[in-house]
């Protein structure tokens, strides 16, 4: 009996500052949502009878619509608190917010003009009505808006985030820390993650602005010293349901350290953004979702691809004369370097770029191979003796890939894609890297834009992955636009 009294007690002292900032930050709401609305009036009373025309007998006094305006604030705080508008998680959507403040305020609205025909109110004016409606409704929404982006910039600062250590390391695991690394605006500071499976000391993180180490802290049973040594808010456990007995010991040790837990449901492995549910009878069924570059968005960005290959050929030609003639004068052989190189699906095609080395470079290779400063299965060398001077101001501009523009023109490459690899590179490629042979190759990609050639190979293979799960033509534009510094300030190219 007083084991249970005594984990009751640890429990409530674990929740207790959690309850008492959710109903400090509801109180806060509640009193600012009742100055909005009572703001808001007042700038319908204005709107209706200072700026616009009314006639002498039509004109009422502020005093007259007393009884409304305290009404209005206790039915609209009443329905947006029955909404959730007051409880609203850190992830849920402004559009679903401001959904939810604009449903609260109308039947607010509703119930003010009921109850003030039940108790027989005054009638007020319905043009101040609408217009207190239309205005409340912004005013709310405007609020939060403001409050979110104020709070989003502390967080992405580390000025009141959380503290956060992952239990695993499997595939649901690795996916919520992504997911955290990648959304710093909503206030979660990735630790680390604890994890019984020998040899991991880290995992690398990709998100759509670098790549983020999250270290490994120690194992599952060194989960409570973890939490007291880095002083840990909340501990989300990631392990597999069939680790039925691992998962209560650690619930245990997040009470008896009073700390906040959260469980993730073991779904067979599989990410969430690739889960459709869909319901028959009231019957959940579990599905798959596509790829995000397949069907109707991959004949999308193919013709993106090739509106923009056009342009390129047009508004750059002179360019592209003056490239050429440059490479010719400078030293003798091709203009144009060809290589195989490994695209979509493994399948092997010619890419070009414009020549930056002399013309016996690929016979040469092993008289620098062992200087080659990139990991993985890539050759790198800063300072390659075998490059010509003309080659080392294309290089340095990146102005050598353009000409893949051919590449794109013939379906093998895209603008925006993981760096086409290789025979040799992919022969040496672990089980996983094969999955960035799944999406077309680009000119460049998140690996350029994220550090190039100052990323490890496992870096950007990571990018690329993340790249080819997140696919979106909002996210080419980025990735176009964000390669325009990158190029003019030469990160990592060489």
């Amino acid at each position: 009996m007083s084991s249970l009294l005594t984990k009751s007690t640890t429990e409530a002292r674990a929740a207790a500052p959690a309850r008492r900032r959710h109903w400090v930050w509801a109180g806060v709401w509640l009193a600012a949502d009742a100055v909005l609305v009572q703001l808001a009036f007042l700038l319908a009373y204005e709107l209706r009878y200072s700026i616009q025309e009314v006639a002498d007998e039509h004109w009422r006094p502020l005093d007259d619509f007393l009884s409304t305006r305290l009404l209005l604030a206790l039915f609209i705080a009443a329905a947006l608190a029955v909404k959730g508008a007051y409880r609203s998680g850190r992830a849920t959507p402004f559009l679903d917010v401001a959904a939810g403040v604009a449903g609260g305020v109308t039947v607010g609205f509703a119930l003010t003009i009921v109850a003030g025909v039940a108790l027989r109110l005054p009638q007020d004016s319905r043009l101040v009505l609408v217009y207190a409606w239309a205005l409340t409704v912004a005013l709310l929404v405007a609020g939060r808006g403001l409050v979110r982006a104020g709070r989003a910039q502390l967080w992405r600062r580390g000025v009141g985030s959380e503290r956060v250590v992952v239990v695993g390391a499997g595939a649901p695991a690795r996916r919520l820390l992504q997911a955290l690394a990648e959304q710093p605006h909503l206030g979660y500071q990735v630790v680390g993650f604890v994890d019984d499976t020998p040899g991991r000391d880290e995992w690398l993180i990709a998100t759509q602005h670098r790549v983020v180490r999250a270290p490994r802290l120690g194992g599952c049973r060194d989960l409570g010293e973890v939490v007291r040594r880095h002083r840990v808010d909340e501990v989300i456990i990631a392990l597999p349901s069939a680790s039925h007995q691992q998962i209560m010991a650690l619930v245990a040790t997040c009470r008896a350290r009073a700390v906040r837990f959260r469980l993730v449901p073991d779904l067979f492995e599989l990410t969430f953004d690739q889960v459709q549910v869909e319901e028959v009878g009231g019957v959940p069924l579990l599905g798959l979702k596509a790829s995000a570059l397949s069907g109707g968005e991959a004949l999308i960005k193919r013709a993106v691809d090739l509106a923009l290959a056009l342009v390129v050929l047009v508004v750059g030609a002179p360019l592209l004369g003056l490239i050429a003639l440059a490479i010719k004068l400078d030293s003798p052989g091709p203009v144009l370097f060809r290589q195989v190189r490994v695209g979509k699906g493994g399948r092997e095609f010619v890419c070009y770029k414009f020549r930056t080395m002399v013309a016996d470079a690929e016979a040469r290779l092993a008289e620098v191979r062992d200087r080659n400063e990139a990991d993985g299965p890539l050759f790198k060398l800063r300072d390659d003796p075998r490059r010509t001077r003309v080659g080392r101001w294309l290089r340095r501009a990146s102005l050598d890939e353009v000409a893949q523009v051919f590449n794109i023109l013939r379906g093998e490459m895209s603008w925006v894609g993981p760096r086409p690899p290789v025979p040799a590179e992919v022969a040496c490629y672990e089980e996983w890297h094969r999955q960035r042979l799944l999406v077309t190759p680009g000119v460049t990609g998140l690996w350029q834009v994220s550090g190039r050639s100052d990323l490890t190979f496992d870096e950007m293979v990571l990018l690329d992955l993340y790249y080819a799960e997140h696919w979106s033509l909002w996210l080419d534009l980025k990735i176009l636009l964000r390669t325009i510094p990158a190029v003019l300030l030469a990160r990592g190219a060489y």
